[in-house]
């Protein structure tokens, strides 16, 4: 039996369960692959259930995690806010300005500047979601898959998956990161699925989710 995938987190298990452990959504049935005409393995594409799609909001948080810049605007915060709240203190109850005062200068930009980076991340994980949820599917393609050896998360380079997808009439591109190396179903010119939200068509995502 093929390995079982999350369409939501990418999770792979050996075995079938009902939902998955990290995200909580529900896992489809295992799919077998197709057998190409010259013989060769191939892919069935996994077809998304309609909406509302079951998928949990813990899968935010994890989207959030692979993010680099939500993740250097959290350490930007951190430092911003140690800096500014030390300089208010020194200021404010030890009266020692000349020195507060510069903690505090330093460190309100740079809490601004974090917090930004991190509620943008925020907002872009909650998007997800909703397209994961909600979206309308639709046929779409892998036009690259490229790794990132500018970027490092968590010692690991994000892959880059550019896809397309026609929405009346018009061509749409966009692109995914992902710390999961891409498997075989997820290469360039392979077809693929893609989720959007009618209202607003430039929200959308691969399905499943890498």
């Amino acid at each position: 039996m093929p390995a079982i995938t999350c369409p939501y987190c990418g999770t792979s298990y050996t075995a079938f369960q009902s939902n998955c452990e990290r995200c909580g959504a529900s896992l489809p049935p295992p799919v077998m692959p197709a057998l190409a005409a010259d013989g060769a393995s191939g892919f069935d594409l996994l077809v998304p259930p309609p909406a509302p799609r079951q998928i949990s909001d813990r899968y935010a948080r994890k989207l959030l995690l692979q993010d680099g810049a939500a993740l250097a605007g959290g350490i930007l915060a951190l430092l911003g806010g140690i800096f500014f709240f030390l300089g208010l203190i020194l200021t404010v109850f030890i009266i020692t300005a000349f020195v507060g005062i510069p903690f505090v200068l330093i460190g309100f930009p740079l809490l601004a500047g974090g917090a930004y980076l991190l509620k943008r991340g925020y907002d872009k994980a909650q998007t997800t979601v909703r397209v994961l949820r909600d979206g309308t599917a639709t046929p779409g393609e892998i036009v690259s898959v490229e790794q990132n050896y500018a970027v490092q998360i968590n010692g690991r380079n994000p892959w880059v998956i550019v896809y397309r997808f026609t929405y009346s009439g018009q061509v749409l591109q966009n692109e995914i990161s992902t710390l999961q190396t891409p498997g075989p179903e997820l290469q360039s010119g392979r077809p693929a699925y893609v989720l959007y939200l009618p209202d607003a068509p430039d929200k959308n995502c691969l399905f499943p989710h890498p």
